[in-house]
């Protein structure tokens, strides 16, 4: 979710899901070592309940990222060994990682000891052709040794040469099985399955085999997806927002983030799914999408956009 889930759409996406957990994108450890730490881990407090994402493979310098991330008030840090671009392999981390654990094993008890708030992993579960069961208990094995008590777990390999980012999560097969069999192997563990989920009905399913489900690219592009967590998976009883309750307070937001510097379209450029699925949802993504619009930086636009999509100028007021 590199350059997707930056603090503006957590931001969107928390006004649609208040008890979701949110993740940053992935945020190499050079990244903070060498550059705009707050570019990085500013966030909201609204954010909460918020993890960061680190990707590296030295220990050191993920336990000194893991203070930096600590220190900025995160609720959770995670080691993301599941990336397969070759881009971020060229870094030696990401989803190669999975075939030395006990470098993964060295980087998370670093990160632990450095660390009070919990350290989790992403990964897959095999790369290129280890399809193997064992590989993948082996890994997770070695890792919980040192610690580690949850694992965010994509259900498909990893192929590290020869195919994109996206083809990796279209190509490889779905192989929920390995991640249940996980689940019986290491009950004491918590596991959280990735890949594939695209509704209710398979997020459910998944739920009553495992943990934890996370949601991707589907929650980005279908935000309004989330909305439905709070009663499906925390058992909160009250009303839901309405699109439009989102769409106001993400007018007000946009208005407070202008005065600072930012620009509109890097707040509404994430906001084009809101009603995915509802009456005028193509024109809500067509004005938030207009160049002469968004060239204007008035908040007001998001004002027009909710009265054009319901009526409901006053909302917004």
């Amino acid at each position: 979710m590199m350059d997707w889930t930056d603090r503006h759409c957590r931001y969107f996406l928390r006004q649609c899901a208040p008890h979701a957990r949110l993740y940053t994108e992935m945020i190499t450890t050079g990244a903070l070592l060498h550059g705009d730490v707050a570019r990085h881990l500013d966030f909201d407090p609204a954010e909460h309940p918020v993890a960061a994402q680190l990707g590296g493979s030295e220990p050191a310098e993920l336990a000194a990222c893991a203070r930096m991330v600590e220190a900025w008030g995160y609720d959770e840090v995670n080691l993301n060994v599941g990336c397969p671009s070759e881009r971020v392999q060229r870094g030696a981390f990401g989803a190669c990682l999975m075939a030395e654990p006990r470098l993964v094993a060295e980087c998370v008890r670093a990160m632990r000891e450095a660390v009070s708030i919990p350290v989790t992993v992403k990964h897959r579960i095999g790369i290129d052709r280890i399809e193997s069961y064992e590989f993948l208990t082996d890994f997770v094995a070695t890792v919980a040794e040192a610690g580690c008590t949850t694992f965010i777990v994509h259900a498909r390999n990893a192929v590290l040469k020869g195919l994109s980012p996206k083809e990796n999560r279209e190509i490889p097969p779905l192989r929920y099985d390995a991640v249940h069999r996980l689940k019986r192997d290491f009950p004491r563990l918590e596991i959280v399955i990735n890949g594939g989920l695209a509704d209710w009905e398979a997020i459910e399913a998944q739920l009553a085999r495992v943990d934890g489900a996370m949601l991707g690219r589907v929650a980005y592009h279908q935000p309004w997806l989330l909305a439905e967590a709070d009663a499906r998976v925390y058992g909160d009883g009250s009303l839901p927002r309405s699109r439009a309750e989102v769409a106001a307070s993400m007018a007000a937001y946009a208005a407070r983030e202008i005065a600072t510097g930012t620009a509109l379209r890097h707040v509404t450029r994430h906001m084009l799914g809101l009603y995915h699925h509802a009456p005028r949802a193509r024109l809500w993504r067509r004005l938030l999408s207009d160049p002469a619009r968004l060239e204007r930086n008035d908040a007001a636009l998001l004002a027009e956009a909710l009265e054009a999509v319901e009526g409901r100028l006053e909302r917004v007021a």
